[in-house]
């Protein structure tokens, strides 16, 4: 993803003399605990005036008057919710952020693709505005031609996920590639879409795009997976989160697949899933595969 709780302020310990909307420990309490339970995330006691801020936003915006009435709102409309936590994140992404994870995926890929009944399938959960899913379509296109593959990519963000679908990019960030890479997988715009270039359609539609939120006890996504990609996510949930997310990614993996995380993250499960495969690559241990659950067993669902 790539999604990231936001950073906080400079200042965040000092809060100002005057506010807009009165905001104590309390109101900050309930919406970083309830969004903990929505989506996993931990906002530390430091991003408090990042939650305030942020969460203003959303209240000019719906017209309440007070963070008590917005607290209510919750209440009543679990749905703002999704739209608490969106305000409350960033979505940090760019095509082939951390190259090296896009070549071992492409070794991997002529490794696997070849000879096998079914298409190389490959889930990028988090998927953010979409420049890490199309990148991973454009390297399986690469990497084994007219083989047949899939990319799953999933968010909790609908709203990113719609600018995902549109698959229309800033040409600033696509010119960042190298050029027969935009010849071969982009159509630049003209008139009122100069400026802009959207990813040709032959390869968009390799990728297929849902809403998943992580904390679900059941995922609408269906293994096996070659490969995984969950960049930059686990770092925001605690210990105990990231031991069940984890667990749960190994039971999607088929045979030999491989997990990509973040540049700041690491899988300490001591080898009970992952063995190390490269840097924040990890192959799915021998006799992990078919042997766990990618549901969250009963009285293991949301955290707490």
């Amino acid at each position: 993803m790539t999604r990231e709780a936001a950073p906080a302020p400079e200042l965040a310990a000092a809060a100002p003399a005057t506010r807009e909307f009165p905001f104590d420990r309390e109101h900050f309490r309930i919406i970083s605990e309830r969004v903990y339970n929505f989506s996993g995330i931990r906002l530390p006691e430091a991003k408090r005036e990042m939650v305030y801020a942020r969460l203003a936003r959303r209240l000019r915006s719906l017209g309440i008057a007070s963070f008590d009435a917005y607290v209510r709102y919750l209440e009543l409309e679990p749905a703002e919710w999704e739209h608490c936590t969106n305000a409350l994140t960033t979505n940090v992404t760019s095509f082939f952020r951390e190259e090296h994870h896009f070549r071992i995926l492409a070794q991997h890929a002529q490794a696997h693709a070849r000879g096998e009944g079914r298409a190389f399938r490959v889930w990028s959960a988090g998927c953010s505005t979409g420049e890490e899913p199309y990148t991973i379509a454009m390297c399986l296109a690469e990497a084994i031609g007219a083989a047949p593959f899939e990319v799953v990519a999933t968010d909790l963000d609908t709203q990113v996920l719609a600018t995902a679908r549109e698959a229309v990019y800033p040409l600033a960030s696509v010119a960042k590639l190298a050029p027969e890479r935009q010849k071969a997988f982009f159509l630049r715009g003209t008139g009122r879409f100069e400026g802009r270039a959207r990813v040709r359609r032959e390869l968009a539609q390799r990728v297929e795009f849902g809403r998943v939120n992580l904390m679900d006890r059941e995922w609408a996504v269906k293994g096996p997976f070659d490969a995984i990609f969950c960049r930059n996510v686990m770092i925001y949930f605690d210990k105990p989160t990231q031991a069940r997310l984890i667990e749960r990614f190994a039971a999607l993996l088929a045979p030999h697949g491989l997990f990509f995380a973040g540049h700041a993250e690491s899988l300490l499960d001591n080898g009970r899933y992952f063995r190390l495969k490269g840097q924040t690559v990890y192959e799915l241990s021998k006799g992990a595969a078919g042997t766990l659950s990618p549901t969250l067993s009963q009285g293991r669902g949301r955290p707490s």
